[in-house]
């Protein structure tokens, strides 16, 4: 009866080795979707009348936006920053806040050299 034995340990083998497939594609999916932080530099060219006060960052489906990365210092019209941050997503979202308490927001793709110019163009949101 070695003929059945060597089937089943066959069968348990195939299995086995089947699973460790999976498991080790699971671990790659998982590896491939958790992004490295990268380091990111951008530009904002302020060519609007607007005095940009505020500049939040936040991931692009939400709006958890974090610390003010301007450090109270404000993009005067004509003027341009540029800010450097780590980000560990795709794309992130900018938001500025004007003079007024209004608020212009851009989402961008990450790239190591990523710029936003504000023009008059952009419609504000001031809560009404």
């Amino acid at each position: 009866m070695k003929i059945p034995n060597t089937i089943l340990n066959l069968r348990n083998a195939i299995s086995l080795t089947l699973l460790a497939a999976v498991i080790c594609c699971m671990g790659t999916v998982f590896v491939l979707y958790a992004a490295p932080s990268q380091g990111v530099e951008l530009r904002v060219v302020n060519d609007s009348t607007r005095e940009i006060r505020y500049l939040y960052l936040s991931p692009a489906e939400n709006d958890n936006w974090g610390a003010d990365q301007l450090n109270e210092s404000a993009i005067s019209p004509g003027g341009t920053r540029t800010i450097n941050f780590t980000w560990d997503q795709s794309s992130v979202k900018l938001v500025g806040e004007d003079q007024d308490g209004c608020f212009l927001s851009a989402t961008l793709n990450v790239s190591s050299n990523m710029q936003w110019t504000i023009t008059n163009e952009a419609q504000p949101n001031c809560g009404n």
